[in-house]
């Protein structure tokens, strides 16, 4: 018995060690923003063997960076959402483009075994590019489910198609499916899944979670999986446009990786005439690298080291607010709209200063300082404390500092992409009533501000340094998600913002 005791510790121990070793602190993350091929009509339906030949076009394109990245010694690379077909279909057009994805249980390598469930030449491709090349592979591609029409749930068409972003392992494995829970405007030829699925998967280098583009702006899955699953990363297939001076999409999924302190790996397509660009790797404590290019029509590859289990200090985003006397001068107030909700704002008027606005619950608090107050350019302090509307429904708290587009104040809040003021230092908080709040600092030309600012323990944002660019926002974007579908939501402030809406103007700023 003494001698099998031994010999089991000893093949405990062994054990622990092959673990141990097998782990990874850090790990390269690699992302590529797509220049996708896109068909000549998405309306028009094609045959089967035609959606392959496009898509193996663009599987091509992907191939070259996904060996690109293996080579550079990448764990993982991200691929964008429809970087395998583009955007726009119908649910009769996409069709052709689809495979029935299984569940990963199933334990299957398509590489190995591509009949296995049918006809699925995309996953074989995707998979056998992972397992040669020995790297993690996430792509996103349509899901088909047959189901029958006399089930209340079940699409006239007799079938559910998903939007679906799959993960094959190192050794061409398929080990994650997720099914987008929160389908943009202008997705009707995918269906939303029934329940949110929460997705996770456990490599050597930390535990991943999977959502998609307009999940970012949602509690489920992608909150959940950073509270209640603990993911340590996130992988982010999107196809998102940009909405300035807030959303564009370096500006906000950085911001979202350092309020939720998690890796955040986002690969977004590449169609400038459409506003898509925008790719990144970021840690919670600052973007790793990033890419923004409005113009020229090809792809990017980055790469960028990562923590595999980054740590992430609590914020209590309302102590040091709460804690500041001060009124706000009412007298100067005006208000604007910023994608169509209406802030309440105050004007920067001199090089150096201190402000408080509030809207309902919510008061911002401000103090800066300029490197110069130009005649040529005018920046506001605003909040906004309300549920949004227009292209989803969300209910927001904003404290938001912005250069408006022009000298007139009609325009804080319009879109502007170049700015000449750089801040010497700033400091900016809120009386959120949530915990939920991502931190934003985005310069001139569309470019992040990595190593120049931080979020204190008591919900300021602060600078560390000048601002190394001129600077267009700085703001903290609060989500409360109990609200977003409150029964307070007056009808009379629902067509409030409708008339905001129509007033701006006639064209929809999709998102993803």
């Amino acid at each position: 018995m003494g001698m099998s005791w031994w010999l089991a510790c000893a093949a405990a121990f062994s054990a622990l060690c092959v673990l141990k070793a097998s782990s990874l602190d850090t790990f390269l993350a690699a992302v590529y923003e797509h220049a996708v091929i896109l068909p000549k009509d998405t309306l028009l339906p094609v045959s089967h063997s035609e959606a392959l030949a496009l898509m193996n076009q663009n599987l091509d394109l992907l191939e070259g960076a996904i060996v690109s990245a293996a080579k550079q010694g990448a764990h993982i690379i991200v691929t964008p959402e429809d970087g395998i077909y583009g955007v726009r279909f119908t649910r009769d057009t996409i069709y052709p483009y689809l495979e029935e994805i299984p569940d990963p249980q199933v334990n299957w390598i398509p590489c190995d075994n591509p009949k296995r469930f049918g006809s699925t030449p995309v996953q074989e491709r995707l998979s056998c590019l992972a397992k040669n090349n020995s790297i993690y592979v996430v792509a996103n591609m349509g899901d088909k489910k047959p189901c029958n029409t006399s089930d209340s749930h079940c699409p006239p068409d007799g079938r559910f198609q998903y939007n679906t972003d799959v993960v094959f392992d190192s050794q061409g494995k398929l080990v994650a499916r997720y099914h987008k829970q929160n389908i943009f405007m202008g997705e009707d030829q995918f269906n939303v899944p029934m329940e949110p699925e929460f997705v996770t998967f456990d490599t050597p280098f930390g535990k991943f979670g999977v959502f998609t583009c307009f999940d970012i702006l949602f509690h489920d899955p992608a909150v959940t999986l950073v509270t209640e699953f603990q993911v340590d990363t996130i992988l982010f297939p999107t196809a998102w446009m940009d909405v300035l001076p807030h959303l564009a999409a370096i500006e906000f999924h950085s911001a979202w990786a350092m309020g939720m302190g998690v890796n955040f790996l986002a690969a977004n397509l590449h169609n400038p005439s459409r506003r898509m660009t925008g790719s990144g790797i970021y840690a919670p404590d600052s973007p790793r690298v990033f890419h923004y290019d409005r113009k020229t029509q090809e792809g990017k590859l980055l790469f960028a080291q990562l923590k595999s289990h980054p740590i992430h200090s609590p914020v209590n985003w309302t102590s040091y607010a709460s804690s500041v006397e001060s009124t706000p001068t009412k007298t100067q107030e005006f208000q604007s709209i910023v994608f169509f909700d209406e802030f309440t704002f105050v004007e920067l008027k001199g090089i150096k200063g201190n402000y408080t606005v509030c809207q309902n619950d919510l008061c911002c608090h401000l103090s800066y300082q300029m490197s110069e107050k130009r005649a040529d350019e005018v920046y506001a302090f605003g909040a906004f404390d309300g549920l949004h509307t227009v292209e989803g429904q969300y209910y927001l708290q904003i404290c938001i500092l912005l250069k408006c587009k022009t000298t007139n104040l009609r325009t804080c809040g319009s879109s502007v992409d170049t700015a000449f003021t750089r801040f010497e230092m700033f400091s900016l908080s809120g009386t959120f009533g949530t915990r939920y709040v991502f931190p934003e600092v985005l310069l001139s030309e569309v470019k992040l501000a990595p190593g120049e600012f931080q979020v204190s323990s008591d919900g300021r944002l602060v600078s560390l340094k000048p601002t190394s660019g001129p600077v267009l926002t700085i703001g903290l974007f609060g989500r409360l998600y109990g609200k977003d579908w409150a029964s307070n939501a007056s009808s009379d402030f629902i067509a409030h913002s409708l008339i905001i809406m129509l007033i701006v103007t006639p064209i929809i700023h999709y998102l993803c």
